[in-house]
């Protein structure tokens, strides 16, 4: 089967309720190393950022101390959707009320080139639009997919992929 001519691009983005080492965020903190393995290892996993601690905490993309981001690029819509909620990962999103401030967009999707690795500068050019213009081909959300550009296939969100974690 000949190598996907585009991957999908993700990133989410968390403002934590307090400080990364206050005791609240602990559960938090102790579920990085082990997560962020399991994504490595995940099938269809590329890429994510991070810096030589092996995670992207330290990285501060916006003006706000208290913003997390986390951008990665998977080899499918599916690959992305059987990590984040039909892994362990689904586990962590259950507990991020206890972590992070609720948003109103906080995670879009979009496709790039097989071999592309998407800036911060990009990812947060696709929350804008996202935000700006809703679901598009450009910056889209697990609820309105789109599929790579120039393909036929259908990329359709599965009722698992809607649910509340």
């Amino acid at each position: 089967m000949p190598e996907p001519a585009f991957h999908l691009a993700q990133v989410n983005i968390a403002r934590m309720v307090e400080p990364l080492d206050s005791p609240r965020l602990a559960g938090f903190v102790a579920a990085l190393e082990p997560i962020n393995a399991l994504a490595d290892d995940a099938p269809g996993f590329i890429w994510r950022l991070q810096t030589e601690d092996g995670d992207a905490t330290s990285i501060r993309a916006f003006d706000d101390d208290l913003l997390l981001v986390n951008l990665s690029v998977w080899g499918s819509y599916e690959a992305l959707g059987d990590f984040v909620y039909r892994s362990d990962h689904a586990g962590v999103m259950r507990r991020r009320r206890e972590w992070f401030e609720p948003m109103e967009i906080y995670v879009v999707l979009w496709w790039v080139e097989a071999g592309h690795l998407p800036t911060v500068a990009e990812a947060k050019e696709r929350l804008e639009h996202l935000e700006t213009n809703g679901p598009t081909p450009f910056a889209f959300t697990f609820r309105v997919p789109f599929p790579p550009p120039g393909s036929d296939l259908r990329v359709e969100a599965r009722e698992d992929d809607l649910c509340g974690v």
